[in-house]
């Protein structure tokens, strides 16, 4: 009877041990895979008409029939030279370091027997002046040695020059010899991409798109237009679209007016 009793009590024991463990844990839905964000597309702005852009030069031509570049020169060596330092600078700080540096030396051989170290000291409150007074000698030697002293009129000739490039060149040739080139410094790669005249990546993009769509009879002084439109109405910072010529054209998203 003993052994009846005993066989009892160690079946009860193990269910109410049993009763005591913890139900097991359902099992995590596995997390839904995050839905996909709509990509909003880019909306392109609509292409400039040929009637469009014919406007925006007639309007230029209208409010500034003859504009100049306001780099002051005396002949195209002095402009190039003026051209070469203006790289990282002002226009405004370039002509305050040159006016007293042409009045001595305007041409490549008056420039080499002023020497580096002399130039250097004309030319100290613009930026990189060492290096650029070193390209400012060395180019008036090649233009003696290979030019005849003359400043070339190709643009290959000219980006050959020590310190000059495609700009210097499409400026060179624009404004000493009347080719219709189109210089793209900061001011022209803005107008450009912002308006939406001729959008790129590159100033050479910036270029070809716009000696593209440019009517030749504009194209004289669409550069010195569009760098002065840059420089004075469509600021990188807080453009003035309620003074601007084309507001009403330009297909910026962002303007103002």
């Amino acid at each position: 009877m003993a052994k009846i009793i005993r066989s009892q009590r160690a079946r009860t024991s193990s269910v109410r041990s049993a009763s005591k463990k913890k139900p097991a844990k359902a099992a995590r839905p596995l997390p839904k895979p995050a839905a996909k964000k709509a990509v909003k597309k880019a909306v392109k702005p609509r292409p400039w008409t040929a009637e469009e852009i014919y406007e925006v030069f007639s309007r230029f031509r209208k409010a500034n029939p003859e504009p100049k570049g306001e780099l002051e020169h005396l002949n195209p060596y002095t402009l190039l030279v003026a051209v070469v330092l203006s790289a990282q600078a002002t226009d405004a700080g370039v002509n305050k370091a040159t006016r007293a540096l042409f009045a001595v030396a305007d041409t490549p051989e008056k420039m080499i027997a002023l020497g580096e170290d002399s130039v250097r000291e004309y030319i100290k409150t613009i930026g990189l002046y060492r290096n650029k007074a070193k390209n400012v000698i060395a180019l008036s030697e090649k233009l003696i040695a290979e030019f005849g002293g003359e400043v070339p009129r190709t643009r290959a000739e000219i980006e050959s020059l020590p310190g000059a490039g495609r700009k210097t060149a499409n400026v060179v040739l624009n404004m000493a010899f009347g080719e219709h080139t189109m210089a793209v410094d900061t001011h022209v790669f803005r107008v450009g991409n912002r308006t939406g005249l001729a959008p790129g990546k590159t100033p050479l993009e910036v270029e070809l798109g716009l000696e593209k769509v440019i009517p030749t009879e504009f194209m004289l002084h669409a550069h010195h237009w569009l760098i002065l439109h840059g420089r004075y109405t469509c600021l990188a910072r807080g453009p003035r679209c309620e003074v601007c010529l084309i507001n009403d054209l330009c297909r910026w998203p962002e303007k103002t007016a």
